[in-house]
Formats: structure tokens, sequence, C-alpha cells
């Protein structure tokens, strides 16, 4: 299944809320936590009988069968990160050339974000864009979660964040251009290429964030969330710390309210974030 993203295990990823001002949100870190998802809009099962959203298909014929077994073990095993990480590792060992590397790798990045294992999230990202650079999963994934998990102290943290803008950027123009895949409806593709949209531009609203650019950030962000009913509270939260730096304060309290309407960590945060915009609004 190459390139899939499963978004089940990426329930357990952190977007880490430093604890500055209850207004304003100076900064992110490993400090706090704030559970967050990549936007599903309710295709989830769907994608996970995809191959890829890129429509590489992979068959079987003219291929050693124990190969093509190996590799099904290795998307099907429904085992801990660990045993999957060492089902990818040996496949990729065991078959150095083959055809379904890329699927590997692909496969490979969700176990290791499952792990928290940053650095080897990204070096096998990398790997599967090197042989595949157009894979929409791998780049929208990843690109999500570096900004998320980013911390200003580590020494890559700029570039971190430059290859996740990259990565998100390359991804919203292979949406425009991808032709549909064989296996789905018209419908299913529209859907499946919102979602991924959705999730790109949620990434680069959080890049923006941490760079301090609040007006690329809530543009970003206002793409990842209008006319979103499965909206991720961080990004809304992150939407009103972005409009109240802006001096939006109207627009702030009304992106809080509808953060404190969710259940999330960030409820009560967002709740007195909410108050405190309409407060100084009217003052």
């Amino acid at each position: 299944m190459n390139g899939m993203i499963r978004l089940a295990r990426c329930a357990r990823l952190f977007l880490l809320i430093g604890m500055a001002a209850p207004v304003v949100l100076s900064q992110m870190s490993r400090s706090g936590g704030q559970q967050a998802t990549p936007q599903s809009s309710g295709v989830d099962s769907l994608q996970t009988q995809l191959h890829s959203l890129t429509d590489v298909q992979t068959s079987a014929e003219g291929m050693d069968k124990r190969e093509f077994a190996d590799y099904k073990r290795f998307y099907n095993e429904n085992a801990e990160p660990a045993k999957e990480i060492e089902l990818g590792k040996a496949f990729l060992q065991k078959y150095p050339k083959s055809s379904l590397r890329e699927a590997v790798d692909a496969g490979l990045v969700n176990a290791y974000i499952d792990r928290q294992d940053w650095p080897d999230v990204y070096s096998t990202a990398d790997s599967a864009l090197s042989l595949k650079p157009d894979d929409v999963d791998v780049l929208t994934t990843v690109g999500w979660v570096i900004p998320r998990v980013y911390h200003p102290d580590d020494a890559d943290a700029d570039a971190l964040l430059t290859k996740a803008e990259t990565y998100e950027k390359h991804a919203l123009d292979v949406l425009h251009t991808m032709p549909k895949p064989s296996n789905v409806n018209d419908e299913q593709f529209a859907k499946l290429k919102a979602q991924k949209a959705l999730q790109a531009h949620s990434a680069l609203g959080l890049v923006y964030f941490r760079r301090d650019d609040y007006d690329g950030s809530a543009k970003e962000l206002r793409q990842a969330v209008q006319d979103n009913q499965n909206a991720d509270p961080a990004d809304l939260f992150v939407l009103g710390v972005d409009l109240q730096n802006l001096k939006r304060l109207s627009e702030a309290a009304d992106v809080f309210a509808r953060c404190a309407a969710m259940q999330s960590n960030l409820q009560e945060r967002c709740k007195e974030s909410a108050d405190a915009a309409k407060k100084e609004t009217s003052q």
C-alpha cells in the first residue's frame, strides 16, 4: 500500500504547546501536550484501501513470489511499530533493488512516527522521496509532523522548517495536476485531494507561525479550518493567536470560541483566550 497514510497512528502525535501567557502564545515547545491528527475528512477507511494517492499500482506479475509475500507481510502485519520496523528493514536488506522499496520506505515513515523517532522519520522520508518525489502521502505527512515537533534550539531547526514548507508546497502542486487513480471514482478522488490539501495548509500555517509570520500563518490556517467540520483544535488555537498578533481581535475571539466549543486538551485555554479577546475588543 504504497505511501499510505495511517491516520489512526498519527493520532498519537503531539502538538506541544509551551506555557506562554494565557492570551498570546509566544512559542510552542516540547514541554506540554496537545493531541492532534491530520485532517481526515471522513475518508480514512477509503484511503487505507488504496495503494497510493499518486496511483502507483504494484502487481505480483513477474515478481519473485517470496519478495511479494514479504512485502504483503510487512503491510498486513498488525504488529507493534518495533515489529513493523524490523520487517521493513529486513525487506530492504533482502531486496535492495526491489521496485517496492519506496512503498516500504513510506510504510516505515509511519512506523517511525508511531515511535516518535524523528531522525528516522526524516531520513526514511528522504529515501522514499528520492525514489518517488511526488509521493503526496509522504510529503504531506512529514511536512505536517515537522512544525509540530519542532524545537527552536535544535541545530537544524530552520532547515527542517524549510523542508516542511518545501514538502507541502510541492504536495499542493502535485495535487493540482495528478491524474485520477483507476481504483477510485470522481467523488472519492475529490475527497482524497481535499483531505491532503487541508493537511498541507495546516502544516504551512504552523511553519509560518514558528517563524512569527502571523499573516502568512493566518492565511494558511484559514484554508485549513474554513468549512471544515473536523478542524484541528490546535489549528484553530494558533489561528486565534495569529489574529491577536495582527490586532484582529474580534476575529480572534470568534476563532477561539469555535475552538472552545470542541472537546480537546485546548478547550479551556481557548475559552480563556476567547473571553480575553472579547474583553479587549470592548475596551
